[in-house]
């Protein structure tokens, strides 16, 4: 079940500082899409805010609407616990849990979900969350063995199953192969255009053939300077944000002649 994801007027804050300002953007279901600009310009933090993943800071607040499928994510009596079911996320660094087994990782989320779960059910879920992450006939012989002793771009994989499994509408991916090398990086740039056939995915990247390459539409973020706020600059097509943009910081941004 793949969701859209509507913005309005977001503003995101640490303690008093305005981090990032007035960002509006409609998300459409089963496509995948890019954030990209410079350091510091507020495209992780946002995509933080888009599972609630923002507030576990302190001091940490938001304005404005976030909807997925027309539901406020920060609405009153909302569950972030059950936000972040609903919008998965991938961490820059491959993070799977060390004392687990490869089979333990896939089914964590279930298991902190509180989903009681039969055995059969529980081996079923593992092979599909691990075949949808293209990991299953790499790692199938060795499920009980620790993720932490796959290599880096399946211990990506492996979080990306474990986050599939617990069947949320949108991924959220925060630059997934900037620790990868090049074999791995594109075996998950692969993935991401499979993934988009059952989720929304959202990926921030600072690699602009990354985003050209796996994205139908790219969102261009930028600052006026340090201890300002990041700001929305432009968002549309891939293709038009590389080739055709409208505003003049992103085409000196993704033609390399910024800063």
């Amino acid at each position: 079940m793949s969701k859209s994801i509507e913005v309005n007027d977001l503003n995101v804050y640490y303690g008093d500082f305005l981090a990032v300002e007035g960002v509006s953007i409609d998300i459409q279901p089963r496509t995948v899409t890019a954030f990209i600009g410079p350091s510091g310009c507020g495209k992780s933090t946002f995509l933080r805010t888009l599972n609630r993943m923002h507030e576990v800071i302190p001091g940490a607040s938001v304005k404005g609407q976030v909807l997925v499928d027309g539901q406020d994510l920060y609405g009153p009596g909302v569950d972030p616990v059950l936000v972040r079911r609903q919008v998965g996320m991938v961490f820059q660094r491959p993070n799977p849990f060390p004392t687990m087994s490869i089979r333990e990782n896939v089914l964590a989320g279930v298991k902190l979900n509180n989903k009681r779960i039969s055995k059969g059910d529980a081996d079923a879920l593992v092979e599909k969350s691990l075949t949808g992450a293209n990991l299953w006939n790499e790692v199938k012989d060795r499920l009980d063995k620790p993720g932490s002793g796959l290599s880096g771009g399946q211990q990506q994989r492996l979080c990306i199953a474990r986050a599939i499994a617990v069947s949320p509408d949108i991924i959220l991916m925060d630059e997934p192969c900037s620790a990868l090398d090049p074999i791995s990086t594109f075996a998950i740039e692969e993935l991401i255009s499979e993934l988009k056939n059952d989720y929304t995915v959202v990926i921030v990247t600072h690699n602009m053939q990354q985003a050209s390459r796996v994205s139908d539409k790219t969102a261009f973020f930028n600052i006026a300077g340090t201890g300002k706020p990041g700001k929305l600059i432009e968002y549309d097509d891939t293709t038009r944000i590389f080739t055709t943009p409208s505003v003049q910081a992103t085409e000196d941004y993704v033609s390399g002649r910024f800063g």
